[in-house]
């Protein structure tokens, strides 16, 4: 029966309780390992009975299930048909079935899809043998339901707890999302797509009852996975109090921030945490920022430039540069910009050559291109721009006090470096590079990508016997720079590049092998 009143609360307990990993293979045996290894991290495991390919599978499990479920562990059970997204082929009869098979297994909980509830001729789940707790389900892959409040309080008789997974594609609908779960103990707020994942990630603090994560393979999109959520975004731990930070762009699932941020709060034992913002529309970001608490963010393409026009103030530097990477958020809601993408730079660059006097090309004229050049240009260095786009070529060389260099020219010029400052050849398109083997005439190449670690670019220029530095070396030390900023005390520098050293080294292994 559904619980009232005290009873209501804390279904699922607290902490780490609250994080529900999620064990979905095609095989009971896959299952059971998957299971086993959530279980190290969190005593919530959802088991998605769907993903198995046959009956016979997920018989095979559910007498695992029966025969090694842990004392303590709460398993959550699903059986999802493909009307709701699922991969079960049956009809609601069929997912019932497994849904009481479920029960005498031992699982406490289950998972039951609102469309099969709507199909019962009574409306009632009394009587029907599923498990004792049941968490009614809502997923809508294609928007947020704009009739949230009123589905919330028609189906709180009829289940333990609710659950909305719903496709957020703006920020304003993971705050719809969140703000309902805000006002009910007993809700599952899940906002889905890429979009939706920083929400995602601070659900258990707005109040939502679980947080799922996928210990194998993603079951839904825009999700964290189990050791991410818990070890770097510790989501069963933030409150209202922690302070939120991140990285804004389009493209920024494959930004290392996150990993270096988040290890520099672990390891200095700061409340806060850096999320990745997909945004494509500022102003939906920027309407977002009070509601999610944002006191600080990265800026990435394609906002470097266009984040100006929003700003209060402007490091006067930042200013002359035309771009920001850095934006404090001061405590009457204004931004303060800056750019910390000079300082990188000129920290990668000074250990390799002497800047005064050098003869260095600029491959590409946006955000970054204009940090560079002019990082450059106030150290001493003899700037050239070369940009797909002639105009900004133009305005940058005429900006930084250097020169426009022709595509065509590059096969006979030399440099003392050349710098790739465009996306191409990042990380998961790492097969291309910017430039051609005979446009190297230089005796550094340096990339500003920093995943891969090692681009097409510079395994081209490392063939040439032309010495190379990594993305790495600039992108660690202007995070730190914005990490101290934001912070106000020093970075444990050392730790935040070597997490992210072994984390670009795993990549690279794994890549290797596959």
């Amino acid at each position: 029966m559904p619980r009232t009143g005290r009873q209501r609360e804390r279904l699922f307990g607290d902490g780490i309780r609250r994080i529900c990993a999620v064990a979905a293979a095609s095989t009971a045996a896959e299952m059971a390992d998957l299971v086993q290894e959530g279980l190290r991290e969190t005593p919530t495991i959802e088991l998605r009975l769907d993903w198995l390919r046959s009956d016979a599978e997920r018989s095979r499990f559910l007498l695992w299930v029966k025969k090694k479920r842990p004392r303590g562990a709460t398993f959550l059970v699903t059986c999802r048909r493909r009307e709701g997204g699922g991969k079960l082929s049956g009809d609601v009869e069929a997912e019932l079935g497994w849904l009481r098979r479920a029960r005498e297994a031992g699982c406490s909980w289950c998972d039951l899809e609102i469309e099969t509830f709507r199909r019962l001729a009574s409306k009632s789940l009394s009587g029907l043998g599923l498990p004792p707790h049941i968490l009614l389900s809502l997923h809508d892959f294609q928007r947020v339901p704009t009739r949230l409040p009123s589905l919330h309080a028609a189906s709180r008789s009829e289940a333990d707890a609710l659950k909305i997974a719903a496709q957020a594609r703006t920020f304003g609908d993971s705050i719809r999302l969140l703000r309902l779960a805000r006002s009910s103990r007993n809700l599952v707020a899940v906002p889905m797509g890429e979009v939706g994942l920083p929400a995602r990630i601070l659900a258990l603090r707005e109040g939502s009852a679980l947080a799922y994560a996928p210990v194998g393979e993603a079951t839904a999109p825009g999700q964290v996975s189990l050791h991410a959520l818990k070890h770097l975004y510790r989501a069963h731990e933030l409150t209202r109090r922690t302070r939120v930070y991140g990285v804004i762009g389009d493209p920024v699932g494959h930004s290392l921030s996150p990993l270096l941020h988040n290890t520099g709060f672990i390891a200095r034992n700061v409340d806060a945490v850096y999320l990745p913002f997909l945004v494509k529309d500022l102003r939906d970001f920027l309407k977002a920022v009070p509601e999610f608490g944002v006191r600080g963010f990265s800026v990435t393409i394609p906002h470097k430039q266009s984040i100006l026009k929003y700003l209060r103030e402007i490091d006067p530097l930042a200013a002359e540069i035309g771009a920001v990477n850095t934006v404090v958020v001061r405590r009457d809601g204004s931004l303060y910009g800056c750019n910390t993408d000079y300082i990188g730079i000129l920290r990668a660059l000074e250990k390799r050559l002497t800047l005064a006097g050098s003869r260095v090309l600029i491959f590409g004229a946006g955000g970054v291109a204009r940090a560079a050049a002019f990082a450059l240009a106030k150290a001493g260095a003899r700037v050239g721009v070369c940009a797909r786009r002639e105009k900004s070529a133009r305005e940058l060389a005429k900006a930084a006090g250097g020169e426009v260099v022709a595509r065509r020219a590059l096969k006979t010029e030399k440099f003392d470096a050349i710098l790739n400052a465009t996306p191409v050849g990042m990380h998961p398109h790492d097969q291309v590079s910017p430039l051609l083997p005979q446009e190297l005439n230089c005796r550094v190449v340096m990339d500003l990508i920093n995943r891969p670690r090692m681009t097409r670019l510079l395994q081209i220029a490392a063939r040439k016997g032309i010495a190379t530095v990594s993305g790495v070396e600039m992108f660690v030390p202007q995070g730190v720079a914005q990490w101290e900023l934001w912070i106000g005390q020093r970075a444990p520098e050392r730790i935040m590049r070597e997490a992210v050293l072994r984390a670009l080294r795993a990549e690279e292994k794994s890549r290797q092998h596959s």
